[in-house]
């Protein structure tokens, strides 16, 4: 099969500035969905679902059959619609097996009900590092990529195109914060590592981008590209110094706006809380804990 074969397509939630992707075969017709956005208005507590609709759309224009909906981790800057688009296209959600760890972490914080499991059942199936999978004539590698969240996950096609998640950003924006609970500079440093060894033509496909004055958004980069021009993690930049910057600006950098919601739904596979008594779902806002 030609890599020509593969293709991938791009939608920007513009709100969050998240790209998400269906990566398919355009002769026979085999696709997954990776990181998908729900629409959420904070102000209000409404949620759309605007932005995967244009996902189904298009996956019902080109005749596609999706098998997985893959998590890149648990996002903390906008709700998953893994559940909206499993339930219309009939496909399996995928996430890391150290998603059980955040879900310990959160579920302490936001006190959850006592029925919530930390054991990831709430998936169809948790990945570990080097699993592989394949659909059609895609086969997929997982790479466990911690240090963003411990449950990171790359997903490398064919050897060619890797979906980093929050892991790496393009060249002139950097790399991904290390400071939620469970985050570690030392280890995104050693991850990003990892994926630097790939091939050089390998495409990086990334799950958001901030871009600088003067640039429209953009979603894909190269191994070569990052090693050569990364503001953060370029050639002879060490462990030392990347912890230390990445540590120093950390502290300077607010909360997610979404961060409070995103992540009590995206430990539940993007399903919300039962709802109470009254029929209504809460979501809540622990005071002091962040």
């Amino acid at each position: 099969m030609s890599e020509t074969d593969i293709q991938v397509e791009a939608f920007l939630d513009s709100d969050s500035e998240t790209f998400s992707y269906v990566v398919y075969e355009a002769k026979d017709k085999h696709a997954v969905i990776i990181d998908p956005v729900l629409d959420f208005d904070i102000k209000s507590g409404r949620t759309a679902t605007t932005g995967s609709d244009k996902i189904i759309a298009f996956v019902r224009s080109h005749q596609l059959q999706v098998e997985w909906i893959l998590e890149t981790h648990a996002h903390a800057d906008h709700l998953s619609a893994a559940p909206y688009l499993r339930e219309q296209l009939g496909a399996k959600i995928g996430i890391g097996e150290h998603i059980k760890d955040v879900q310990k972490i959160f579920k302490t914080i936001f006190n959850l009900e006592k029925e919530f499991l930390p054991n990831g059942h709430q998936f169809d199936r948790l990945f570990q590092d080097d699993d592989t999978f394949v659909v059609g004539n895609m086969k997929f590698r997982v790479m466990h990529t911690p240090g963003h969240t411990p449950a990171d996950l790359a997903y490398i096609v064919n050897e060619s195109k890797a979906f980093v998640g929050d892991t790496l950003f393009l060249p002139d924006v950097g790399t991904a914060r290390c400071d939620f609970p469970g985050g570690s500079a030392k280890t995104l440093y050693q991850s990003i590592q990892k994926l630097l060894a790939l091939p050089d033509a390998t495409e990086i496909y990334i799950c958001h981008d901030y871009p600088p004055a003067g640039r429209d958004h953009e979603y894909c980069t190269t191994v070569a590209a990052q090693r050569a021009h990364s503001k953060h993690v370029r050639d002879g930049i060490t462990e030392a110094e990347f912890v230390t910057m990445r540590e120093e600006r950390d502290a300077t950098l607010a909360m997610p706006r979404l961060i409070l919601p995103s992540i009590q739904v995206n430990i539940r596979a993007g399903e919300m809380p039962p709802p109470e008594a009254n029929g209504t779902v809460y979501l809540k806002i622990p005071i002091n804990q962040l």
